[in-house]
């Protein structure tokens, strides 16, 4: 049970610091419509150099490559897509945790985490993706806000 309470605790940290993460830094990051954060529960530190790959679901129910990139010092990973790319549809944000893990030194269960979801179906909305990795196991959570004016 105790695991849990920390589990919960850690990932409303998580979202806290994804929430202020955009304004904290003050670049105008907060434009960008897709961001990933990602936090490891190891070293209770950003998970830096962590590669993503973003994919869009076809109408042929493929999954098409859409984004890719690797994440910061601060665990971030910005600038994916413009307003205009990130049309309704069905995305999925793919995190190399196997990678991760091996460039430091410790095995992992998971070749990848990965999170599926339905994005601007009620209009254009920002996303920010947040995971928080083990090398057994990954939470992951979403906050999703109105475009700014």
């Amino acid at each position: 049970m105790a695991s849990h309470r920390l589990l919960l605790l850690c990932l409303a940290g998580l979202v806290f610091v994804s929430e202020a993460s955009p304004a904290a830094h003050g670049t105008g990051e907060s434009k960008c419509p897709l961001m990933v954060k990602v936090l490891d529960a190891v070293q209770g530190a950003p998970a830096v150099d962590v590669a993503v790959r973003v994919f869009k679901k076809a109408a042929d129910e493929v999954w098409e490559p859409f984004a890719n990139g690797k994440t910061s010092d601060s665990g971030e990973l910005h600038g994916l897509t413009t307003e205009e790319k990130f049309v309704e549809g069905i995305y999925k944000v793919e995190l190399d945790t196997k990678s991760y893990w091996k460039k430091l030194g410790i095995f992992s269960f998971h070749e990848y985490a990965e999170v599926a979801f339905s994005a601007n179906d009620s209009g254009p909305r920002h996303y920010t993706i947040a995971a928080l990795l083990s090398p057994y196991s990954y939470s992951t959570t979403a906050v999703i806000t109105n475009p700014k004016s």
